[in-house]
């Protein structure tokens, strides 16, 4: 969550319902401070709820129940708030988080030497007050799912198993990832590589500027102290 103020934003720090660490070095990494906040949100009830099975819908409809579930707090309130989720798309299937060690070597079998797709949803929700003169917010509750396909490398037997056992891919969409020990097994990434940790800064600027805010005020660097503002 984001609140505006001298030269960007006040109040309290900016936030984020992004649990996964990756997203969270994206946003420091970009200068934006933040802070987590868990949404809770039961995925498979929400795509029961709606019956979406698209790879690229239900990460669209995930990041937006976790950003208005967030949205919904206390804590919110004057904030905007930016909800992610990433869903693999693999032969057709969606593949999400693997959780077991069964079910991540299966997967990773067929995906050696193969390529897939990596969607990841954002949703903002502006929770400013829309009739505050100062810090007008712009009532906007939008998203937007970025994509990119993933080449991967052949991968050994033996090596799936080395990777399992470090407990990486148990909680990563597609049973991946492509900042840590995963790495080292995709050959390349044609799209936005930030979409393949679950957030594009570029999308999230995009619908940034759809909420009339620029990007470079939520910058870190030469802004003010929020602590300094609050206290004003």
């Amino acid at each position: 969550m984001l609140r505006r103020g001298e030269l960007g934003w006040s109040g309290d720090p900016p936030h984020s319902c992004l649990p996964v660490p990756a997203r969270t070095k994206l946003l420091t990494d970009a200068g934006i401070r933040h802070e987590i906040l868990v949404s809770d949100v039961d995925e498979d009830a929400v795509q029961a709820r709606y019956g979406v099975t698209d790879p690229h819908d239900t990460a669209l409809l995930l990041a937006r129940a976790k950003a208005e579930a967030v949205a919904s707090l206390p804590e919110a309130d004057g904030a905007l708030v930016i909800g992610c989720d990433s869903v693999f798309e693999f032969d057709g299937e969606a593949h999400g988080k693997p959780y077991t060690a069964d079910v991540a070597r299966e997967r990773m079998l067929r995906m050696s030497g193969s390529r897939g797709v990596l969607h990841t949803g954002h949703w903002l929700v502006d929770c400013r007050d829309t009739e505050d003169s100062e810090e007008s917010g712009s009532g906007a509750t939008l998203g937007h799912v970025t994509s990119a396909e993933v080449h991967f490398m052949e991968m050994a037997p033996e090596e799936i198993d080395a990777y399992i056992a470090t407990g990486e891919p148990l909680q990563c969409a597609g049973s991946f990832t492509i900042d840590g020990y995963g790495g080292a097994f995709i050959r390349k990434v044609d799209g936005d590589p930030h979409a393949v940790v679950g957030l594009s800064i570029s999308t999230l600027r995009g619908l940034l500027g759809q909420a009339q805010v620029g990007i470079t005020e939520l910058w870190t660097t030469g802004a003010a102290d929020p602590a300094v503002l609050r206290a004003e």
